[in-house]
C-alpha cells in the first residue's frame, strides 16, 4: 500500500477546484449526468483527483444508468475503503481513497457479476489516464 498523505484543510483548499474540494473532503456529491466520465468508454485508468493513486480500472467499469461513473470492484484491494455513512436520513456505504482518505462516492450491493457491487463514483474525484488497452 502507498504511504498516507495528510494535508491541512487549507492546504486541501489551495490544491483542489471548489467543486472538488466540495466533493473530495466535504462528502458533497456531484449531480446526476453532470460529471465528464459518467458516460466515458476510453481504456486508461482512473486515479484519485486528490493524491494520483490508481483506484478503478475502464475494464471494471460499467453503465448502471445513475447518471455517475460505476465500478464493479476496484483496481486493487487496497485502493478504497469503506465504511458506513448515516448522513442525510440514508444508510450507506461510503467509499474513499485509502491513500488520502478523499470521498469518492458509495458502494451499493446491486452491481453486476462478479461482484454484484456497484461502486457510484464522482467524476469529480477522479481523473483519468488513457492506456492503449481495449475495452472489453
Amino acid at each position: 500500500m502507498s504511504d498516507q498523505i495528510e494535508k491541512t484543510d487549507r492546504e486541501w483548499q489551495e490544491l483542489l477546484t471548489p467543486e472538488q474540494y466540495q466533493v473530495c473532503r466535504r462528502q458533497g456529491t456531484e449531480p446526476a449526468f453532470t460529471g465528464r466520465y459518467h458516460a466515458h468508454k476510453e481504456p486508461g485508468i482512473y486515479r484519485c483527483v486528490c493524491c494520483g493513486e490508481t483506484l478503478f480500472t475502464a475494464s471494471e467499469k460499467f453503465d448502471s444508468g445513475t447518471g455517475w461513473p460505476s465500478f464493479w470492484q476496484p483496481a486493487s484491494e487496497q485502493a478504497v475503503a469503506t465504511e458506513e455513512d448515516h448522513r442525510h436520513g440514508m444508510r450507506r456505504v461510503e467509499v474513499h481513497c485509502r491513500r488520502c482518505g478523499s470521498h469518492l462516492g458509495h458502494v451499493f450491493p446491486d452491481g453486476p457479476r462478479p461482484t454484484g457491487l456497484r461502486y457510484c463514483i464522482n467524476s469529480v474525484s477522479l481523473e483519468f489516464a488513457p492506456t492503449s488497452e481495449p475495452m472489453p
